[in-house]
């Protein structure tokens, strides 16, 4: 797109996210681009794009695989690597009869636990040889980020064969400890399903499923859970109740006590995660943990009992296990979040409230 003095283009657009160290960035006809900026969506300082300034963006970037996917698809994900500023996992979909982009920065390489400041209940949960643990989150929640972490750990301390199945592929591994294997969707395999049956045979100690999305693709990850393998996967639930129950639901009811059986059996953990913003500007992620004891093992059998997991959570500290309401009233104690942020992203704002006037951080 670079097809005259001063016009800007898309090499532009995202050396501007980085620049402002934003998070996103939106490209869309009749108006300039945005960026995301410690979750705020922010106009950047181009002009209005018109129709074919952002047909010729998205085709900048796509090969010709990719452009036949967005033709009859509508939409198209991909990877994207730019000289000199980073990759990006970019989305181009159709909306009103035009293209529309939406872009975002991945990190350069995983981080450590220590620099994203997780809980060490996320450490112990890598530690694990085998079963599943699940990272979830709404979208922009820094799954990615903290899958890496997990997966950077396992990479520099286990001698072990680390297999991912992605769509697309967002952070490079590079061998330490441990060989790591990437698999993109669309260019190396056909599908996450295919993948899983496949990694049967491609001898793998940690298997990594970028999304579970459907009844296939989680039978598939949870009999690989209860072969020996460590399972990681990501998934878009709220916390970690729904998890459990979202994982169940795939499935027709015909089949949902042997899920549960399955899931009881496989399941290692789950890590709940949402950002907020930081107190002085960035973000910060609340998250509640899971970890599978017995008890929680009964209320994942019994679909009378399910509904209790937040309680045994709650109660749960000497495991490592925290709620959303508990991870948000240390962020507050520790001065990491504002009052109202973390009243906002409560999930039982009443009894979040109660909490903080307990530990005295506000008036009764």
């Amino acid at each position: 797109m670079r097809n005259g003095v001063g016009v800007a283009d898309i090499h532009d657009f995202l050396r501007y996210l980085v620049d402002q160290e934003g998070s996103d960035l939106h490209i869309k006809p009749g108006g300039p681009p945005s960026i995301r900026v410690s979750g705020n969506l922010v106009k950047a300082s181009f002009d209005s794009l018109r129709v074919l300034d952002c047909v010729a963006a998205a085709m900048e970037m796509m090969n010709d695989e990719q452009k036949h996917q967005l033709e009859h698809a509508g939409e198209v994900d991909f990877a994207f690597s730019e000289p000199g500023v980073g990759r990006f996992r970019v989305n181009v979909y159709k909306q009103r009869g035009s293209v529309a982009i939406a872009a975002r920065l991945v990190l350069p390489s995983a981080p450590s636990f220590a620099a994203l400041g997780l809980p060490p209940a996320i450490e112990t949960l890598a530690n694990e040889h085998r079963g599943m643990l699940l990272i979830t989150g709404p979208t922009s929640s820094g799954k990615t980020t903290t899958t890496g972490a997990v997966l950077n750990h396992i990479n520099s301390t286990r001698a072990c064969h680390i297999l991912t199945i992605e769509d697309p592929i967002e952070i490079l591994y590079a061998d330490d400890v441990a060989m790591v294997s990437q698999r993109e969707i669309g260019e190396d395999t056909k599908d996450f399903t295919t993948a899983l049956r496949a990694a049967m045979r491609q001898d793998p100690d940690v298997i990594f499923v970028g999304e579970i999305r459907d009844a296939e693709t989680v039978g598939a990850a949870l009999q690989a859970a209860e072969t020996g393998h460590l399972v990681l996967a990501t998934l878009h639930t709220t916390d970690v109740a729904e998890t459990v129950s979202r994982v169940i639901d795939f499935f027709p009811p015909f089949q949902q006590k042997q899920a549960r059986v399955a899931l009881a059996g496989s399941l290692a953990g789950v890590v709940s995660q949402r950002l907020l913003k930081r107190a002085g500007g960035g973000r910060v992620a609340a998250i509640e943990i899971l970890v599978m004891n017995g008890r929680v093992r009964d209320l994942i059998l019994n679909p009378e009992q399910t509904h209790m997991i937040p309680d045994i959570v709650a109660e749960s500290g000497f495991y490592g296990m925290q709620t959303f309401d508990q991870a948000l009233l240390a962020l507050f104690r520790a001065g990491l979040v504002e009052l109202e942020e973390a009243k906002s992203a409560a999930t039982n704002p009443h009894d979040f409230q109660i909490a903080l006037q307990q530990e005295g951080l506000q008036p009764v």
